[in-house]
């Protein structure tokens, strides 16, 4: 399917991070043809990142946090638009006693506080133009904890829907746009892995493994997981000029999964 953009991101600075695979990569293609200047971090080099400037940064730092919030002010002035998409889980499998003390601080400064630091750096020049939209991308999780490996993950993005939802009351009467998206299950090169290695444990089809994953989430009423660009293009309206009322609210992008109101 092609997309026609009318270039309503233009001269806008965009700030993705997790920005060169899956779901981040797949943000920053939309925003970058929308018209966006875009920037995007990882800890390692993408293989090609076109036009995007990129700054390698491990962002569950407060000194990788840091540099980016220094490198970004320093070579463009400001920041319209900050997708904190940054986060995952490698926790091991094996319930609450499998996971330690050190488990559970590197996935809640991964998937929170990394969020919390970029916004608390960036908004004071966004709130000093009275512009500026902040997008924090949460899980199901938040909502629908899986136990077996994810349970650090699934509290720390419950933590990022709260947090956004309060900062939104704080910063939206003084023009700034708060927003929290929260995906299901996405078909991401990293989750294909992640079927392939279950597939390989439990001596399955990749499609066996596909359907214990849904089963897992107690089904998708769509039938599969979410394509990147698919999330990708319900966080581009969101950023753009036709989404201008709408702040302080979660939007749960997850097929159907989550079975309650």
């Amino acid at each position: 399917m092609e997309n026609h953009f009318s270039n309503e991101l233009s001269g806008k600075i965009a700030l993705v991070t997790g920005g060169t695979k899956g779901l981040g990569k797949a943000i920053a293609d939309r925003l970058e043809k929308a018209g966006a200047k875009v920037i995007i971090i990882a800890r390692s080099k993408p293989e090609a990142n076109g036009n995007m400037h990129f700054i390698p940064a491990d962002l569950s730092t407060a000194a990788g946090t840091e540099k980016v919030i220094k490198e970004v002010q320093s070579k463009f002035g400001q920041l319209d638009i900050l997708i904190n998409n940054m986060g995952g889980s490698d926790t091991p499998a094996g319930g609450f006693a499998a996971i330690t003390d050190e488990n559970w601080e590197k996935t809640i400064q991964t998937n929170l506080i990394a969020a919390v630091r970029l916004d608390r750096g960036f908004l004071p020049q966004m709130l000093a133009r009275k512009s500026g939209v902040i997008i924090h991308v949460a899980s199901i999780q938040g909502r629908l904890p899986l136990h077996e490996s994810t349970l650090p993950y699934a509290a720390a993005k419950a933590g990022l829907i709260n947090y956004s939802k309060g900062l939104s009351k704080e910063v939206s009467p003084k023009g700034v746009r708060v927003l929290t998206v929260s995906p299901g299950w996405i078909a991401t090169t990293t989750n294909t892995g992640f079927l392939e290695r279950i597939a390989e444990n439990a001596k399955i089809t990749i499609e066996e493994a596909t359907k214990s994953v849904m089963d897992a989430l107690g089904g998708i009423p769509f039938g599969r997981p979410a394509l990147p660009a698919e999330i990708a293009e319900f966080i581009g309206f969101l950023v753009s000029p036709k989404a201008n009322y709408l702040t302080g609210t979660e939007y749960v992008v997850d097929g159907g999964t989550i079975p309650t109101i």
